[in-house]
């Protein structure tokens, strides 16, 4: 199958060629002689009834400093491609939001994934609250009095923007931290939405397990071990990666919600396990390819671009 496939994401330049997924999966459309082409979010342009952006057609090498080649930039038709693929990174805020609005346009003719309107509806944080028996106990709010009510109630706490990612804001507040009310202040000093709070879950000492779907089905997981003295897991703020198992639980979770991901047409999907309880369903823009792909050596690119493959011939 010959496709031509748009790639939204950050600045090229920018890339870890040892770490980062959508360059891996740039990879696996070249090698399979797929037609590439780069545009950065700001060049999505919706031109009176057309989409249109701003694209290089690039190749990538695998070579960090070399790994890519880039044409002069030209304008492409987005519903003249067979797929794009949205994997800039968050913050999910109104810039995110409008690109998904525009993408939103050309999905009879493009397959986009993941699906923008699906996307724009599946907030990280807000999504994994349509299954609450999955969860921690959570808190998404700005009124002080009930989030002084659930402190009291769970007492050991972790506080995080509602739209915020790769780990920065995120604080764990035991029952004797006296920074309890300062940190609400700098919150809403800092951010209009709500903050969000759940339950410390002690087990996250042993690892934040990243579980990537695959079209609702599981296939490889990566452990997070944050470190001695950190409670956030991120990878690139510190935390070690290890082999990750799929337990019987997380197969519960992954059998939950996995009908839910497809129906609404997210492909690729990371979710973040600790313990017994989900935490958040990264839709956005999922990662840890390379590292399960590492320590399972397995190519977990060849099944989103077997999957991608499919429902074009569908």
């Amino acid at each position: 199958m010959t496709l031509k496939v748009a790639i939204q994401m950050d600045p090229l330049e920018s890339i870890d060629v040892k770490a980062d997924s959508t360059f891996l999966l740039g990879l696996e459309a070249q090698a399979r002689g797929y037609q590439l082409y780069h545009y950065l979010p700001e060049n999505l342009t919706l031109n009176e009834r057309t989409v249109i952006a701003a694209a290089q057609k690039i190749k990538l090498k695998n070579n960090q400093g070399k790994h890519f080649q880039a044409q002069d930039f030209e304008w492409i038709n987005l519903e003249e491609v067979d797929v794009v693929l949205m994997r800039q990174d968050p913050p999910f805020d109104m810039a995110y939001i409008t690109a998904t609005h525009i993408l939103e346009k050309i999905c009879e003719k493009t397959l986009v994934v993941n699906n923008p309107i699906s996307v724009r509806n599946s907030p990280e944080k807000i999504f994994v609250t349509k299954f609450p028996e999955l969860m921690p106990p959570t808190i998404i709010s700005k009124n002080i009095d009930s989030l002084t009510s659930f402190r009291a109630k769970y007492k050991d706490l972790i506080i995080k923007p509602l739209f915020g990612n790769g780990g920065a804001g995120v604080f764990h507040i035991g029952p004797k931290d006296e920074n309890f009310y300062s940190l609400l202040e700098f919150f809403f000093a800092t951010y209009r939405e709500p903050l969000i709070a759940q339950r410390y879950e002690p087990s996250v000492r042993e690892g934040d397990k990243r579980i990537i779907l695959i079209d609702g089905e599981p296939v490889g997981a990566l452990n997070r071990v944050p470190p001695h003295n950190d409670s956030r897991s991120n990878l690139h703020i510190g935390g070690r990666a290890e082999k990750g198992m799929l337990t019987d639980r997380d197969k519960e979770i992954c059998k939950i919600i996995g009908p839910h991901l497809r129906d609404l047409e997210l492909l690729f999907v990371g979710i973040d396990v600790i313990g017994k309880v989900i935490t958040e369903i990264n839709v956005t823009s999922p990662t840890c390819l390379q590292e399960i792909n590492r320590f399972d050596r397995i190519k977990l690119e060849t099944k989103i671009w077997d999957s991608i493959e499919t429902k074009l011939i569908v």
